[in-house]
């Protein structure tokens, strides 16, 4: 049998242990897993693209185990009242192919994308740092906001989208959170300016220059999430070449990510070297910092990891006959006709 979990499952146990403690935990597995990069088959996502938007799979394993997420990408589908993004995932034992989890993703991922910026922000923002501007408030902004706060100390956060209605929204959602101090901000420049970190998490599939560089200062960290696949970014180019940049996996970063601008030899650094101490992550405080994220496998591998062991420890879940079960594993067919034949319909041919 194949342990589940749903929409409703995976809310009740993020409600259950509260939203903070779970992207602080996930941030650990996430963490765990980077440090032992080398035990990980490595790839960049399958992506099938459209006019519309982009479905992509995302497969690892570590030998031991293996899994997957399908997730799509779709801007246009907030006009017909869906969402952009939705995702699921399975995780199996690599011995038998058995799946051992098959899991929603969509809430899942928007945990595990705000813990990996902020795990990653532990090592490039200034320790000093206490604000944050957001811009993009859409269905991540909310974690953003929480994951910095909890893991990096972030108090004030200054919100700003092209639709004010999603900047109400996040004001509204981040008012349960009274030690956030959530600001309005009336463009772009207005948010960024004094900041000690930027986080970019827009949507538009579409070469976007949201940063520019004479909105940067010295000792910024920047957090560029929205610009994940070909033909979408965030940062000014230039942007990038004076700036220290962190990526998850290098070969899916240069097609997917803000890099994707630069020369194919731009100097970056992969994530992993920082968590198994091999390099120092900033440098010095005047130093800009950027991580140029766009979701790694490793990362949902991860959160499939902590979502099973969290289920099984609240007791929430089911199991599901994902895989067939036959008494016989030669006869499938017995599946469509559970009645055994009778042995007078048998003939011996001699």
């Amino acid at each position: 049998m194949t342990f589940f979990i749903d929409v409703d499952d995976a809310a009740r146990l993020f409600t259950q242990v509260g939203i903070r403690r779970a992207i602080r935990e996930m941030a650990g597995y996430i963490e765990a897993d980077y440090a032992r990069w080398a035990q990980f088959d490595k790839s960049p996502r399958t992506a099938n693209h459209s006019a519309d938007g982009v479905i992509e799979l995302m497969p690892t394993d570590d030998g031991q185990q293996y899994s997957f997420k399908y997730v799509n990408g779709h801007p246009n589908n907030g006009q017909q009242n869906l969402l952009t993004v939705m995702a699921f995932g399975l995780l199996a034992d690599v011995q038998s192919g058995y799946p051992t989890l098959l899991s929603e993703l969509t809430l899942t991922t928007a945990v595990r994308t705000a813990a990996t910026s902020a795990l990653v922000a532990k090592s490039l923002a200034r320790p000093d740092a206490t604000s944050m501007a957001l811009i993009g408030n859409g269905a991540q902004s909310e974690f953003q906001a929480l994951a910095f706060h909890e893991m990096l100390g972030i108090t004030e956060i200054r919100i700003f989208d092209i639709d004010r209605d999603a900047s109400v929204k996040l004001k509204h959602n981040l008012a349960a959170f009274p030690d956030i101090d959530v600001i309005l901000a009336g463009s772009v420049k207005d948010a960024v300016k004094g900041a000690d970190i930027v986080t970019t998490v827009t949507a538009d599939k579409t070469y976007a220059t949201i940063l520019t560089p004479e909105m940067i200062e010295p000792g910024m960290h920047i957090n560029a999430v929205g610009g994940d696949c070909p033909g979408k970014t965030e940062l000014h180019a230039d942007i990038l070449r004076n700036a220290r940049v962190i990526v998850e996996f290098e070969p899916q970063t240069r097609i997917e990510g803000d890099i994707q601008q630069l020369e194919a030899d731009s100097p970056v650094i992969e994530f992993f070297r920082i968590v198994q101490g091999e390099v120092a992550g900033r440098e010095n405080d005047a130093q800009v910092t950027v991580f140029d994220s766009v979701g790694f496998a490793l990362e949902d591998f991860s959160s499939l990891r902590y979502l099973k062991d969290l289920a099984q420890a609240q007791q929430i879940g089911q199991r599901i006959h994902l895989v067939p079960t036959p008494a016989n594993i030669k006869n499938l067919f017995q599946l469509l006709d559970p009645q055994p034949a009778k042995a007078s319909r048998l003939r011996t041919v001699s």
